[in-house]
């Protein structure tokens, strides 16, 4: 009887370890993954916008970083919260004519596309569309009301000076 008893309890966990590795939602299919295509695309169409509120100098309304981002800029403090980095961006243009922009090398999201975290490169020109700087940045970004927006960043420059990406 002993034994009977320990075959069905082991024929019961490996069931029940089975059920929980294949895992399905309440209708019954299998978790969605993210399309990472798809928000590759939407996260690029945010950069340039980004940049284009950046270059018009009018950082109103920029909706690119949530209230509670951080931002980690080379040789300085973190910057903590949107008004901070805002803050920040204004007085870098106050002193300058710079244009940026922005390419979207990579992406890696979470499996229903709530995190994304983005690898990047950035460029930056002066007036005659001379480059001045180049470098590269990962961005954390978090879906929220259904807007993806940053909560992290960081840069670094690469020191090069050259024309394209």
């Amino acid at each position: 009887m002993k034994n009977v008893t320990i075959k069905v309890v082991s024929v019961m966990c490996i069931t029940g370890l089975v059920l929980a590795c294949n895992q399905t939602t309440k209708e019954g299919a299998a978790p969605a993954s993210a399309d990472n295509e798809q928000i590759k695309k939407e996260i690029q169409t945010k950069e340039d916008a980004f940049a284009d509120v950046f270059n018009s100098r009018i950082l109103k309304n920029i909706g690119y970083y949530a209230d509670d981002a951080t931002s980690f800029i080379q040789n300085r403090e973190p910057l903590v919260g949107k008004q901070a980095i805002l803050s920040f961006l204004q007085s870098d243009l106050a002193s300058n004519s710079n244009k940026i922009s922005f390419k979207t090398n990579e992406i890696f999201s979470s499996n229903d596309g709530n995190l994304v975290v983005e690898i990047g490169a950035f460029k930056v020109v002066d007036s005659t569309d001379a480059p001045i700087n180049t470098g590269n940045y990962m961005t954390l970004f978090e879906k929220r009301d259904g807007k993806y927006v940053a909560v992290r960043d960081m840069s670094t420059s690469d020191g090069r000076q050259v024309s394209t990406y």
